[in-house]
């Protein structure tokens, strides 16, 4: 592959109000919409060969708007399943919890079908993407994008660049926007992180 390139979901009613959001099918907010339409263009400047998207209606929405077309819907990309702490937000955690970190700490058990994740188990979901898009065929080639949520693509972008799930604490990825992994001399390397197209409004923040 060229580049591998991760979008981020536009806004929903949830991630703007910073509460953790994996099952729960939110829409996208008008801003939201505005967000993955944004980076229409500039993702048709770009080659691309094969379009992944998360099974979520936020992120099937955001690659629909921003122009991304024959686009395969990949399980594996789901967002972290938060357990118990699903809509939740982080403050609200640490009220019991305090210092409390996902990328360290985990979640608790939540309702019946949602366990929960370790930073462990998403990494090797995380692991299976990524083989998946090495193991593909090179014709035809250009760029793989991923469409899908926060988390998840903090822990494929460490893991990615040979680091552990933890380390996706340090990438910040806000709503509506593209980033870029590549290779350089023959390591995978960041190419391009967390780029927004101007909405008018000021980034929500990663959720």
């Amino acid at each position: 592959m060229s580049e591998l390139l991760l979008v981020r979901h536009g806004e929903t009613e949830w991630s703007r109000d910073g509460r953790h959001t994996s099952w729960t099918d939110k829409p996208l907010t008008a801003r939201g919409e505005r967000e993955a339409a944004s980076l229409r263009p500039a993702l048709a400047a770009r080659d691309v060969g094969l379009v992944l998207v998360s099974p979520m209606t936020r992120a099937a929405r955001t690659a629909e708007l921003a122009g991304l077309v024959d686009a395969r819907t990949e399980p594996d990309l789901r967002e972290w399943d938060y357990g118990g702490y699903e809509g939740v937000t982080t403050a609200e955690i640490r009220r019991t919890r305090p210092g409390w970190s996902l990328f360290e700490d985990g979640v608790v058990p939540g309702p019946e079908g949602h366990p929960g994740e370790t930073p462990e188990q998403v990494g090797a979901r995380a692991d299976r993407v990524l083989a998946r898009i090495e193991g593909r065929p090179r014709e035809p080639g250009g760029d793989v994008v991923l469409v899908a949520h926060a988390h998840f693509l903090r822990v494929l972008t460490a893991r990615r660049l040979g680091l552990p799930p933890s380390a996706g604490a340090l990438f910040r990825l806000d709503t509506g926007t593209v980033s870029a992994l590549g290779t350089e001399h023959g390591r995978p390397v960041l190419v391009a992180w967390n780029g927004r197209v101007g909405t008018g409004a000021d980034p929500a923040g990663a959720r």
